[in-house]
């Protein structure tokens, strides 16, 4: 669960995956892009990558992966058990969240993980900021960290809720071409036989990304740009303004990669992809929203007529507010909501997993109990009689739970 002692497979020596490199990397220069998401087969070296990228980071950079079983006292830190039951007060016992500080915390199979702790995953990964308050705890620390998640599609997808969330997305799918895998299957015998001669061969190309991470700072978009970022989000039918931000950053990132002052519709169109498949509106009636990316994309190649707007001393951010008249077309029927997409809506209700959202006297058989709850009724009784037991069973504390379900609507007529 926490960073690992063994050597990682160099990232430069990873065959292939040249987009989820990039995407790795670009979320390094500027983890506001948001966390990396791997959509991929089994066995596509998307750990591997994850992995990789740790050791391109600056200092002993950590590599924490979280479990699937974790609760969220364990990603989020919670109250020091220890310094209850000895009467040291009340003190914070960070999690993984601050273990994965100025490194990569990887989430796989995020897709299986409870909603409410990808949310929380998202949340510090977008603010760089853990808070907690619970169990009579109020704390915050930074956790600014690279966040990788990777998921095959074959056992569920996130909600689009969830996935909207994720600044990129790409798919790791392994090579058919039997000469890049065999030489893929080369290099990993090499690197299980003699982990070191492996880092050594590949210690040119690890120390190059190192030295461009460390110097690389984000390019400047220009005005006339993130209108036309804008143009390719809404001709892609995304909702919100999240993929505009994603794009804008990553573009950035890439022009400084490249060693560039100002991003390019060139930057754009490289990281457009990556930034908008995950969060495009699939619906039974919607038009192929491939075709629409590929018109919106082609437009960013044609530059614009210097004379179009002459005379009239219009600016880019003018032209966007007062467009023009959309030419008339046949509107296609459009489905709300997809079938396969959503069963219902869903609502909060108690549960015995998910979020922890307090304690109570149990009336009868404790169902779960809260620990830190429980810890604190026996340090504020043994405070008023020293010689008694340790737990007493009117100490025991049960947990109270929400998580948000499905709700089944049936509608008979006799």
């Amino acid at each position: 669960m926490s960073s690992s002692p063994r050597a990682a497979f160099p990232f430069s020596a990873v065959v292939g995956h040249d987009d989820a490199k990039v995407a790795l990397l670009l979320a390094a220069l500027d983890p506001a892009i948001g966390g990396v998401l791997l959509r991929g087969q089994k066995g596509s070296a998307k750990t591997t990558l994850a992995r990789g990228l740790a050791a391109l980071l600056p200092g002993d950079a950590p590599f924490v992966d979280l479990p699937l079983g974790a609760t969220e006292d364990r990603l989020v830190g919670t109250l020091d058990l220890g310094a209850v039951l000895t009467g040291e007060g009340r003190r914070f016992e960070p999690g993984l969240l601050a273990a994965a500080h100025g490194g990569v915390l990887y989430v796989d199979e995020v897709n299986l993980l409870p909603d409410h702790l990808v949310d929380v995953l998202l949340d510090v990964a977008a603010s760089g900021v853990n808070r907690v308050e619970r169990e009579g705890v109020s704390h915050e620390h930074p956790a600014r960290f690279v966040l990788v998640g990777s998921m095959n599609p074959e056992e569920g997808e996130l909600r689009p809720q969830l996935l909207d969330r994720f600044g990129l997305a790409v798919e790791v799918m392994t090579s058919t071409d039997p000469v890049e895998r065999a030489e893929a299957v080369r290099r990993r015998l090499a690197f299980d036989a003699d982990p070191a001669a492996v880092a050594r061969q590949h210690a040119p190309g690890k120390e190059e990304l190192v030295t461009r991470l460390a110097r690389t700072r984000s390019a400047r978009v220009p005005d006339a740009l993130v209108v036309q970022i804008g143009t390719l989000c809404a001709a892609a039918g995304v909702d919100g303004l999240r993929a505009d931000l994603a794009i804008s950053r990553a573009a950035a990132a890439l022009a400084g990669w490249d060693g560039r002052d100002e991003a390019t519709a060139g930057d754009v169109r490289r990281v457009a992809p990556m930034a908008l498949a995950h969060r495009q509106r699939r619906t039974p009636f919607d038009e192929p929203q491939e075709n629409a990316l590929d018109d919106a994309l082609a437009a960013l190649d044609q530059p614009d007529d210097p004379d179009e707007h002459a005379g009239n001393g219009e600016t880019d951010t003018e032209r966007v507010a007062t467009p023009d008249a959309p030419p008339q077309r046949v509107v296609p029927l459009r489905a709300s909501r997809a079938p396969t997409e959503t069963a219902g809506r869903r609502s909060a209700g108690d549960a015995s997993r998910g979020h922890l959202i307090g304690d109570r006297v149990p009336d009868g058989p404790v169902g779960a109990v809260a620990v830190a709850a429980t810890a604190r009724a026996v340090a504020e009784r043994r405070a008023l009689e020293p010689d008694c037991p340790a737990v007493r069973p009117e100490d025991l504390r049960e947990a109270r739970r929400e998580q948000r379900t499905g709700n089944l609507l049936v509608l008979a007529v006799d």
